[in-house]
């Protein structure tokens, strides 16, 4: 037998027959590449929701992060039938390309996939323990999107598990206008086999999604996330106000900074100074962005979580006081990164914008 040459290997290459399954990696939508666990799809089991087909989504809850997550389903060709109890918001949804409809079983009645993104955990628990549960088809995907803690997501989750639908905690990091875009980030906590349907039920919205574990595990990220986000950008509100007092141009300190041993997100993507991040809220009064008032909420879900888990996380503790502080103040509709002028002790700047 003759032993195979690099031709014979060519060939046989050539005649080998590739399936989506044989595919090692999953793109992203700025070209990353990420690896697999193993084959997202075999034979016909592909899901056929996503930007290939259109499918009958309910969309609830409609407010600065919904709004643009659910244009941008309707964008991708979706039948998006939207609620939210604010008039407003679904008329805006409507010029969105949404249906409005007048209430949360209206929505879901014929939804192949229900999102939520609602403000609290106990909002998300009424919602779908008394409207979805029972409302929507039991062949639904339920995503919740919201950031809530992590004992409710689990606890409803047991909720639609129990009634034969597959459910997914995603909540979302990147902000108003990465839900504008669709460009969001989504940490996911669901059954592994439900995780490809998942994926691409979000990928209207998403730049990445990323499987965190099981039920809950999307929440825990998700705060734990956002913990060090208000963590690290007080850091860079100090660096730069101590900066500023040594007589050093923040502008200057930024090239430095974001070249060197103290780059971080919240410098390089957010620098709370005006100037060096056009895209920056900190360029435009601090309007838009994350608001204080959100990050407080996120690090008070990190601190119940620490103290029911007992983890040690005193400069979580710390953050979350002084965004409290903050918040007090009467800023709490201010991107978080407004927090560099309170710490400049110049909060007479905002107030006068």
């Amino acid at each position: 037998m003759r032993p195979a040459g690099p031709l014979r290997t060519c060939r046989a290459l050539l005649k080998r027959r590739w399936t989506p399954c044989s595919r090692p990696c999953r793109t992203t939508k700025n070209g990353r590449r990420w690896p697999d666990r193993g084959p997202r799809f075999r034979g016909d089991e592909r899901p056929t929701i996503g930007r290939e087909t259109m499918t009958k989504i309910a969309f609830i809850g409609l407010g600065n992060m919904g709004g643009g997550m659910a244009a941008n389903q309707a964008k991708a060709g979706h039948a998006v039938a939207a609620f939210d109890l604010s008039a407003a918001a679904l008329e805006r949804a409507q010029g969105a390309g949404c249906k409005p409809v007048g209430s949360v079983a209206e929505a879901v009645k014929d939804a192949e996939v229900v999102i939520t993104m609602l403000p609290a955990g106990p909002h998300v628990h009424k919602v779908y323990a008394e409207q979805i549960i029972g409302a929507a088809p039991s062949s639904a995907l339920l995503l919740d999107c919201s950031t809530i803690d992590v004992e409710t997501a689990r606890k409803v989750a047991g909720l639609a598990k129990a009634a034969g639908y597959a459910f997914a905690d995603a909540p979302v990091s990147g902000g108003t206008a990465a839900a504008d875009a669709g460009t969001l980030a989504f940490m996911v906590g669901c059954d592994e086999g439900d995780f490809a349907r998942v994926e691409v039920a979000l990928e209207p919205m998403s730049r990445i999604t990323i499987r965190a574990g099981d039920h809950g595990a999307g929440q825990a990220a998700k705060i734990c996330n956002n913990m060090l986000l208000g963590i690290s950008m007080l850091g860079a509100c100090e660096a730069i106000a101590l900066a500023e007092k040594l007589g050093l141009d923040p502008e200057r300190f930024f090239e430095i900074a974001s070249k060197s041993s103290g780059q971080c997100w919240s410098v390089t993507s957010y620098y709370p100074w005006p100037g060096p991040v056009p895209a920056a809220p900190s360029n435009r009064g601090y309007q838009g962005g994350f608001a204080t008032a959100m990050m407080l909420k996120d690090l008070k879900l990190a601190q119940d979580a620490a103290a029911k888990s007992g983890a040690s996380t005193p400069l979580g503790a710390q953050a979350q006081a002084l965004y409290a502080l903050f918040d007090g103040l009467g800023h709490g509709g201010r991107d978080f990164s407004a927090m560099l002028q309170m710490l400049r002790g110049r909060l007479d700047a905002l107030e006068a914008q």
